[in-house]
């Protein structure tokens, strides 16, 4: 049995960004705990509002769930700019994590194009 937001690409990709995240948390430096929790907030709200939006009947209620998923991955995008200004990522990981939330935000947008031609 599978349940809808578990047949789009874009879910699995959440999910590995998630413990993309969830191992720069790891490395954090003591006294960083606000930033720990905003991005450990932010990466779970593009899973969780996609699986959310997935799981709607109507177009404009999936439309706003997966939009609210593209707002969680530019905050998340915006936390991995300070992790590098702050010097508590590296060039690679910086470059590794952004590509894999411009993928995200892209198919986002195109599930959000989706349910508003739809509508």
């Amino acid at each position: 049995m599978i349940l809808d937001h578990e047949k789009l690409d874009v879910y699995h990709l959440a999910l590995d960004f998630v413990v993309f995240a969830n191992g720069l948390i790891e490395t954090l430096p003591r006294g960083r705990g606000h930033l720990a929790d905003q991005f450990t907030r932010a990466s779970m709200s593009i899973v969780l509002n996609l699986a959310e939006g997935a799981g709607k009947q109507s177009k404009p209620d999936k439309r706003r769930y997966y939009l609210s998923s593209r707002g969680s991955a530019t905050e998340s995008a915006a936390l991995i700019d300070i992790c590098l200004k702050l010097n508590m990522l590296d060039e690679n990981g910086h470059k590794k994590g952004k590509e894999m939330l411009v993928r995200i935000v892209s198919m986002l947008i195109k599930l959000a194009q989706a349910c508003e031609d739809a509508a």
